[in-house]
């Protein structure tokens, strides 16, 4: 109907449009007056439109309509707009909906077929099970379990595999915990009962074996750092030498040993190998972290047990074997006088507690605890039998007198060195202050043996000799900032500038007393009183001057043969010559004051710079 209206109304307007043209180009063609002929269109124009009034008011009631009609397709169209946004929305919904559909299908269909995959092999491995009634198929699971736990029983079988078999059939066990409580405790009974015999008989047959590997000729009471080296003795000196030494012993701590594979006893023996306790030590408990270690994942693993639960059963289950070992080590450490075996074993369990804890597995945690309240103690014990040993010691039953470095110093040297090596990583407070206690009997001792020395020059010499090898020793392993190297360094460099001026004395005592003395009488403003002192003078110019080169090659080649360490020993004629130039520096400077002026023999003093020269060409070559 709106068309038809929309169709009658155009043709007026058209029409008016026409007749305007062609009335323009007719007055155009004929021309007419175009005021006359306005006036004639003007009044044919309101004809038309008095015609075209008419015809609208007509037509209003149709217009009227068309204008409703019009209105209610808008508002139509507006409700289908807002139905259309809406089925947009719904729909971009449903398509979400549709892919967690299409996901939640393919899973569910993995799901079908993993448990048609399990349904398929039940009922071609377990038919009974699978077709039996409730109970039956209870019995079935609990034989068929047991009869898994049981082949852990036979002999030379690596129960790492049923185990893994265990694991496959977790839902079995899942199962009689949740519907039949009993029959999985009976269960669980059965596999502790069983994993600790194999555990216990392992580890004893094992341990047993290990012993037999070790070395035959171990420390006693008599092997302590004080006690005399006396002939018999002589006879384990290598032996007895890794007491204090730790040599190749501290690589059991390298990351390579300490979790490498364990020993083999039997192709040990066949080698007639022999081994230090630590080392049999390492592989006894790296025996047992890595086996304790999966034992307390499968436990948890299977039994879904956690935390406190989880570490009783697995005591349970290691609780004898662990208890054997403690038993075993308590034996061993009441007799043991090894200190440095004793700390590679603390080092040992302290490596091998920070190796449990990075895989969070507290299983072992208690039994590290115990072991080190076992080792700790006997360590310090050892250690303070030491440190009596020397503060006991008597010089006069240790031999001939001899200023080479004493072998009691040697030995303290190698022990402090190897003990503060292995320290480093996991330091101790309690350890430092019993190396700190060891040191002062040791320099304690050195004073006692030097004093059994007739000449001072002697006594010198075995000190600088001690503390030099002390010094040697000790900077190998320790930092240099160590307070046993800061301490002997100390010692050595005052001892050494000791004997410099005893060995200076004899030779250039004269010359060197004078220059003291006048040197003090110079601070005071007295040296006149040396003003008569022309004679004394003399002589010292003189005899300096004509003896200083064979002297001083003679205190070299004295030096030399005194010290066993021939780079400590230039060091020392360097220290001396430089000395002895300083010396006959001042000598020049006390000459050179108005008080001496007048002397003539001044003009025999060497020149400095000439003697500096000649000195350097003594100076031994190392």
């Amino acid at each position: 109907m709106c068309s038809k209206r929309c169709s009658s109304l155009s043709p007026a307007v058209h029409i008016q449009a026409n007749l305007e043209d062609d009335l323009v180009k007719e007055a155009l063609k004929t021309g007419v007056d175009l005021r006359q002929y306005s006036k004639q269109v003007e009044s044919e124009l309101q004809r038309i439109e008095q015609a075209s009034i008419k015809d609208y008011i007509k037509e209003s009631q149709n217009i009227a309509l068309l204008h409703n009609q019009i209105t209610a397709c808008d508002s139509i169209l507006e409700r289908m707009e807002g139905m259309l946004s809406g089925f947009q929305s719904d729909l971009s919904s449903i398509s979400s909906e549709i892919q967690t559909l299409q996901q939640q299908s393919v899973s569910m269909n993995v799901r079908l077929k993993n448990r048609q995959a399990v349904r398929s092999h039940l009922k071609t491995g377990f038919p009974l099970i699978f077709y039996s009634p409730y109970s039956s198929a209870v019995s079935k699971i609990r034989e068929f379990i047991l009869q898994k736990i049981y082949s852990f029983r036979k002999p030379m079988t690596n129960y790492q595999i049923p185990q893994n078999t265990l694991l496959k059939y977790r839902f079995f066990y899942q199962f009689l915990l949740a519907n039949e409580r009993t029959v999985a405790k009976e269960i669980r009974d059965e596999y502790v009962d069983t994993m600790s015999k194999i555990y216990y008989s392992y580890f004893k047959s094992y341990s047993s074996r290990l012993l037999k590997v070790q070395y035959e000729e171990v420390a006693d009471k008599d092997d302590l750092m004080g006690v005399e080296d006396t002939a018999k003795k002589n006879i384990l000196l290598n032996s007895r030498n890794t007491i204090f030494t730790l040599g190749q012993r501290g690589g059991i701590l390298s990351p390579a040993e300490l979790e490498g594979p364990i020993l083999v006893p039997h192709t040990a023996q066949r080698g007639d190998s022999r081994y230090p306790y630590e080392t049999l030590f390492r592989s006894q408990h790296y025996a047992l972290l890595d086996n304790g270690c999966r034992e307390y994942l499968f436990l948890s693993d299977f039994f879904m047990v956690t935390g406190n639960s989880a570490l009783d059963l697995f005591n349970s289950i290691m609780g004898k074997t662990l208890s054997m070992f403690l038993k075993s080590m308590s034996t061993y450490v009441s007799d043991c006088y090894d200190s440095i075996a004793v700390f590679l074993c603390i080092h040992i369990i302290l490596r091998f507690r920070a190796i449990t804890a990075k895989r969070t597995i507290p299983a072992l945690d208690k039994y590290w605890e115990a072991v080190l309240e076992l080792l700790w103690p006997r360590f310090e014990l050892i250690l303070e039998m030491n440190i009596h040993s020397i503060r006991n010691t008597d010089p006069q039953k240790l031999g001939v007198l001899d200023t080479r470095p004493h072998y009691i110093t040697r030995r303290y040297a190698e022990f402090s060195s190897a003990i503060v090596s292995i320290n480093q990583t996991f330091p101790n407070e309690r350890t430092h202050a019993l190396l700190g206690q060891l040191q002062v009997e040791v320099e304690n001792f050195v004073l006692k043996m030097a004093a059994e020395f007739p000449s001072r020059r002697d006594q010198l010499i075995f000190l600088i000799n001690n503390y030099d090898m002390l010094l040697s020793v000790l900077m190998e392993r320790a930092a240099d900032d160590s307070k046993e190297v800061e301490g002997f360094q100390q010692l050595l460099l005052a001892r050494t500038q000791e004997f410099i001026e005893e060995i200076l004395s004899p030779p250039f005592g004269g010359m060197i007393a004078f220059v003291k003395e006048a040197e003090a009488l110079m601070e005071k403003g007295q040296l006149d009183r040396l003003k008569n002192e022309e004679a004394r003078i003399t002589q010292l110019v003189r005899g300096f001057s004509s003896t200083w080169k064979q002297s001083v090659e003679s205190m070299s080649q004295d030096v030399m043969r005194s010290f066993t360490n021939f780079k400590n020993g230039t060091s020392i004629i360097q220290g001396a010559l430089t000395q002895l130039i300083q010396y006959y520096h001042g000598f020049h400077k006390v000459l050179n004051q108005p008080t001496f002026r007048s002397l003539a023999v001044r003009s025999e003093l060497i020149n400095l710079h000439h003697l500096m020269v000649e000195v350097k060409k003594h100076k031994p070559n190392f």
